[in-house]
């Protein structure tokens, strides 16, 4: 009995144990489900009972400063899968199949994506209308469709750089569109729904809307029309000229406003993947260059604000200038002889601005880089704003000096060196550039406002005067002829600047052809850059290729904006012209004839056409000759009548002569010049000695030198 009475609390005392560890154990578990795993497993519970869908914003719309829309939003369905629903259904194939012949994808993917283990997956975004209208009259389970906006831009291909695009899902990848995506994105909103563990909609449970908030709308600076006229022109020269890039922008300089910002090659934002994405590449903004000849504009403001030059200051350019052991040339060694102040501006020399920049000094020419903006960002309301390229001040020499005052050895950004130029035409005053005049929400309250911001004053007003008659004698007289505007007084300056070669020095054969301006010339409302790169033919300078487009762009948007036209009356030569209805006669010579022809008719003259041929090799009545407007001027294009041709002519040695020297000499012998390259001539075939006949081509080779 005692035996029995033991064994049965032992057992008790097992029992008891057995059921605390059970306890225990089950406790722990709860403790470990419900405070440990608790917030994770509530959060599966809610994915598997909620259906949440989501309802995309709308973007805002993108106006022109006058209300023209550039981009707008549209709506398309898009395709969503709850593939829990789908796994319920037992259907996963046959979905798979109609969707995949619907939506053209691959049936073995999509089956893979219709399977996954989550709650929400898209099948396809932004869809077709007839692709949508078949979905739903398959009725597949666990398949639904709902509408998305998608980025639409009703005019094409106009101010693509400056809009950007957008991606599939809604969001700013480049241009305004990515700039300001915070503000034009808007906020996306949910569609909540409960389902049982059947799959079924809960009646009495959560079921919840949440609105989308749509995007607020931008009001651009740019006008629609000027931006129209400046692609339009962009167009024509980079086309033309088969280009590698282009780029053009047109600004109010009082207000520091774009009006216009156009860049080649160019691309539809509608269909963008159709394209190249190097096409999309902002050049006006992205990219760095050595300007040139236009850069002289400002060593030409600060020579005069530090009254190292003025109107009564003599230069003499015997062609080239040395600066230690190294020699600059103006182009084609051309000297210049005794010249004003103004002259050398005209004549674009190098030689004068050299000895201004030497004169400056260092310490001066460097203050004025970086007040004109020089080496940093503008702040223009686009990605990707590079900061151009200076030469280190520490380790600038005498030389960097020397070439930096003639446009050389800086590299700045196109939108860098209008804002610098558009000071000189706003009374020396520099302003912040800006793309976005304001940002209004769907109510048309403006939520924010770009006012005109004035960054520093430069230069004197009475500075910026003098020297906005000082550029305009440039158009009138000097390399900048091209682009004088018939009763429009315009200034400006050309710029042909080479190009560094990767391994040091610069490309022989390749140029940055540009011109910058403002009009008009007393009181500027515009100012416009034009720069191309590397423009194939000849001639390839600022004054020939850019030039053109400076003045049609220029023109036609002073029309459009309805100023009145007026005489000038700064330049005694012109008033003369005006009086007497004479205009000179331009220079022709080497010019493709059809730009020949323009060229003679923009002038008010009309041209007659001799001989046969692409280039003109002589001219009549000669260069600066003064002609009553209306009268003929004869393009020649082959010196010789037909009953000379085949002649023998021994070729001439042409090294070491200019491009205009070797023009004339070969023209005068019937022969044909095939140029490459600019400066003095270097190489020459045939070579000199060897007997042609009269109307054959002569190549020559040109050794580059400094503008």
């Amino acid at each position: 009995m005692q035996t029995t009475g033991l064994l049965l609390k032992k057992r008790i005392v097992t029992l008891f144990f057995l059921f605390a560890l059970g306890f225990f154990l089950l406790g722990g578990r709860v403790f470990w489900v419900q405070f440990v795993k608790g917030a994770e497993y509530s959060e599966k519970a809610i994915q598997n009972r909620m259906r949440d869908v989501p309802v995309e914003s709308k973007r805002g719309i993108i106006y022109d400063r006058n209300g023209q829309e550039l981009a707008i939003s549209v709506s398309a369905d898009s395709v969503y899968a709850i593939p829990i629903e789908i796994r319920a259904s037992g259907r996963e194939k046959e979905i798979a199949c109609g969707l995949a012949e619907v939506l053209e994808m691959d049936e073995n993917k999509l089956l893979e994506r219709l399977t996954k283990t989550t709650s929400f997956e898209w099948v396809k975004r932004q869809i077709e209308f007839e692709q949508s209208k078949k979905i739903r009259e398959m009725d597949l389970p666990g398949i639904g469709l709902t509408e998305e906006s998608r980025r639409y831009y009703p005019k094409g291909t106009l101010a693509s750089h400056v809009l950007g695009i957008s991606g599939i899902d809604n969001t700013g990848l480049e241009g305004i569109d990515y700039y300001y995506n915070d503000l034009v994105g808007g906020i996306k909103g949910r569609i909540i729904i409960e389902h049982d563990a059947v799959n079924r909609p809960i009646p009495e449970a959560t079921h919840k809307y949440i609105p989308p908030v749509d995007g607020a709308d931008l009001m651009l600076t740019i006008d629609e029309s000027i931006q129209y006229i400046t692609e339009r022109e962009l167009d024509k020269v980079f086309q033309e000229r088969q280009a590698k890039q282009a780029a053009a922008i047109v600004m109010d300089p009082q207000t520091g406003e774009i009006l216009a910002l156009a860049c080649r090659p160019n691309f539809n934002p509608n269909n963008y993947n159709d394209y190249p994405a190097s096409n999309r590449h902002n050049y006006a903004i992205n990219d760095s260059y050595e300007p040139g000849s236009t850069m002289k504009i400002t060593t030409a403001a600060m020579a005069m604000e530090e009254k190292v030059v003025n109107e009564e200051s003599k230069f003499f350019c015997p062609g080239y200038i040395k600066v230690g052991a190294e020699t600059i040339g103006c182009p084609d060694r051309k000297a210049h002889g005794s010249q004003t102040f103004a002259q050398i501006v005209e004549n674009s020399c190098n030689v004068g601005f050299v000895e201004l920049g030497l004169e400056l000094g260092l310490e001066k020419y460097y203050k004025y880089l970086r007040a004109f903006g020089f080496g940093k960002m503008t702040g223009i309301d686009l990605p990707g704003e590079a900061s151009g390229i200076l030469v280190p001040r520490n380790s600038a020499q005498q030389i960097d000096l020397a070439t930096m005052a003639m446009g050389q050895a800086n590299a700045v950004t196109p939108i860098q060196l209008i804002t610098a130029v558009s000071a000189v035409a706003n009374d020396g005053i520099l302003m912040k550039p800006h793309l976005v005049k304001q940002v209004a929400d769907k109510n048309g309250k403006v939520i924010k406002k770009n006012e005109p911001t004035v960054v520093r004053e430069i230069i004197s007003k009475e500075t910026a005067k003098e020297l906005c008659l000082i550029l305009e004698g440039e158009v009138v007289n000097g390399t900048g002829k091209n682009a004088y505007i018939e009763g429009y007084r315009a200034a400006g300056k050309t710029g042909t600047a080479q190009k560094p070669s990767p391994t040091g020095g610069y490309l022989p054969n390749e140029y940055v052809a540009s011109f910058i301006g403002f009009a008009p010339a007393n009181d500027p409302k515009l100012a416009c850059l034009v720069v191309v790169d590397a423009p194939q033919g000849y001639p390839y300078y600022g004054g020939w290729v850019a030039a053109p487009a400076f003045r049609e762009i220029i023109k036609d948007s002073l029309r459009y904006l309805e100023l009145p036209m007026e005489q000038t009356e700064d330049s005694e030569e012109l008033v003369e012209e005006q009086k007497n209805k004479q205009v000179l006669v331009p220079d022709l010579v080497n010019l493709p004839l059809a730009e020949a022809i323009t060229t003679v008719k923009n002038r008010g003259l009309e041209p007659r056409v001799s001989g046969t041929g692409d280039i003109v090799w002589q001219q009549t009545p000669k260069p600066q000759t003064k002609l009553d407007r209306g009268s003929e001027v004869i393009i020649h294009l082959s010196p010789f009548e037909k009953g000379e041709e085949g002649s023998e002519i021994t070729v001439p040695d042409l090294q070491g002569k200019s491009m205009k020297e070797v023009v004339k000499i070969l023209a005068d012998l019937g022969l044909h010049l095939l140029p490459e390259g600019y400066g003095l001539a270097y190489e020459q075939s045939p070579e000199a000695g060897k007997i042609v006949t009269s109307g054959s081509t002569i190549k020559v080779r040109f050794q580059a030198i400094g503008e």
